[in-house]
């Protein structure tokens, strides 16, 4: 097992920042914006008390997880969560995400198994006290492009993406909430694109039976992750929880109200906060003049005010005040927060003493303090989630081959091939360039010093000359070096296709690929596999070689 320094990684790989950065190695830095210290277990003291003094409606709770967590997988460990999620001294470590065709990337797994994980050493650092992991499923999101797509690598190591697409094309208008969509027939072709897709193993039929069980006409999007999911990580214990269910709406509607009658307030609170941040950080969301979405004729609408009135964002419908308002009080089932407002709500429902987050996560909940302390409600510490890369047979074989280590790997792979090339050529370009470079330079160096003794004047002449000579040469030296790649293609195509597994696209595999890709490399227990070795508390990017 190995570790990298998150700053080792390419920042755009993962969504970085250095505010990301601050929070995981210098924490002071950042504690004004943040509820306490991630290392430290006195914040979880801190925040377990802010639980204990508000009041839950913890039967509406239970009764609702009951509902959403069955029929799907469930373990008998999930049903004993619910139970003790009923009664106070029980604790939720929150994570979520959107509901993403076939799981989603392999960051929603590490995001699950980070939850179950920190919950198992919350429990044993406080005896006594229960603490079970929850999963939000993100699945009010009309971002269709989003969530209907997973890539993988095909048998070259070549990225491909797999799309579902609902009677064959791309929805021209506004789906709603996209966790509530119905497969249709389309989907058993998507399923062969992705077995197609996918190099052929003794895990492949298996697998692929088992996804095709799940994912038929008729299943939604996240009745079909939250059974994935389960599939994944059996007898975790994992609670999921969906915010669409109108008896949690109800208990949303305070809030609803509360944004509607005093808007732009709650988005002031931010803006300032964000004011303060971007002194020396950036601010990661921005939030609306309101925080709320409706549900109309199908689609999902931000709600913006006008001068008199309220209008849905890309429609020609418009409301009153005392309309919303009354959506707001009598079915705020209607309603839809945005991520300024997801983890309020989230956070009002549950008993959330932790957040496992992302990067992105992590900076965005440095801009929502104020509206926590305007709700009176307990902001969680904010726990980041395992960040992991798996390494396969081909690419230790090629490092071990060439003498090369894992962080070159995660930078100019031209660089990397061009130091293999270079190493397996009887012809050392670089070394031949470099030298014949140094002779040109020392020689009209020489002639510089002639020239300006006879006319200074044409040593302009001189440089344009010296200029034209290093730009030829570097053309020069490109096409060797291409000529030569040629020449080792094989040891080429082998350092290229090692990479793409590590960085396909250009992003790390963990926002990239979907676990579907290992499991019919390694088998279906890939989820079990992965909570025995990741390791929530080195707050490091964790390398693993399955």
């Amino acid at each position: 097992m190995d570790w990298l320094d998150f700053r080792q990684l390419p920042p755009s790989s993962g969504g970085f920042s250095e505010l990301f950065f601050d929070y995981i190695d210098e924490y002071e830095k950042v504690a004004p914006f943040f509820p306490g210290n991630f290392r430290d277990f006195a914040s979880f003291t801190n925040a377990m008390a802010g639980v204990d003094a508000r009041t839950i409606d913890r039967e509406t709770l239970r009764a609702v997880l009951a509902a959403q967590n069955t029929g799907s997988g469930e373990s008998p460990r999930t049903l004993e969560n619910i139970r003790l999620l009923g009664a106070s001294g029980t604790y939720a470590v929150v994570t979520g995400q959107q509901v993403g065709l076939f799981g989603g990337p392999m960051y929603t797994l590490y995001k699950a198994i980070t939850a179950v994980l920190l919950a198992q050493k919350l429990s044993a650092k406080f005896p006594g006290k229960n603490f079970v992991p929850v999963f939000w499923l993100e699945g009010e999101d009309h971002d269709f492009a989003e969530m209907n797509h997973v890539a993988v690598l095909d048998h070259e190591n070549v990225p491909v993406t797999i799309a579902y697409l609902p009677g064959g094309a791309m929805p021209e208008k506004n789906v709603g909430a996209v966790g509530m969509m119905a497969f249709d027939e389309t989907i058993a072709a998507t399923c062969g694109q992705l077995e197609a897709a996918l190099a052929g193993t003794e895990f492949t039929p298996g697998i692929m039976a088992a996804l095709r069980a799940c994912y038929t006409p008729g299943a939604t999007f996240a009745g079909t992750f939250q059974a994935w999911l389960n599939r994944l990580l059996p007898g975790s214990g994992l609670v999921f929880i969906s915010g669409a269910e109108p008896r949690l709406k109800r208990l949303l509607s305070p809030l609803f109200v509360r944004e509607l009658q005093e808007f732009p307030r709650f988005s002031q609170m931010v803006i300032d906060r964000s004011a303060e941040l971007e002194r020396s950080y950036h601010a990661q969301v921005k939030p609306k003049s309101i925080n709320l979405f409706l549900f109309h004729k199908g689609g999902r609408y931000l709600i913006e005010p006008r001068e008199t009135d309220f209008s849905l964002k890309g429609t020609r419908a418009f409301f009153s005040k005392e309309q919303l308002l009354a959506i707001a009080r009598e079915t705020p089932e209607q309603l839809s927060p945005n991520v300024v407002l997801r983890p309020l709500c989230q956070d009002m429902l549950l008993p959330t003493v932790a957040y496992v987050g992302g990067p992105s996560e992590i900076a965005y909940h440095a801009q929502l303090g104020p509206l926590y302390q305007e709700l009176s409600l307990v902001q969680p510490v904010i726990y980041p989630r395992a960040s992991v890369s798996l390494v396969q047979t081909n690419l230790l074989r090629a490092m071990e081959k060439y003498s090369l280590e894992l962080p070159e790997f995660l930078g100019d792979v031209g660089r990397v091939t061009r130091k293999v090339v270079e190493q397996i050529s009887d012809i050392k370009l670089d070394r031949l360039f470099d030298s014949v470079t140094k002779n040109l330079h020392e020689a009209l160096g020489e002639l510089k010093f002639g020239l300006n003794e006879i006319d200074p004047t044409l040593l302009g002449a001189l440089e344009n000359v010296t200029s034209k000579i290093d730009a030829n040469l570097g053309v020069l030296r490109e096409k060797a070096v291409a000529a030569q790649k040629r020449r080792n293609d094989t040891a080429v195509r082998q350092i290229e296709r090692a990479a793409a597994g590590l960085l396909p696209s250009g992003n790390l595999q963990e926002r990239e690929l979907s676990p579907l890709y290992y499991m019919n490399r390694y088998g279906e227990g890939l989820g079990t596999w992965l909570m025995d070795r990741i390791d929530v508390g080195a707050f490091r990017h964790q390398v693993l070689q399955p």
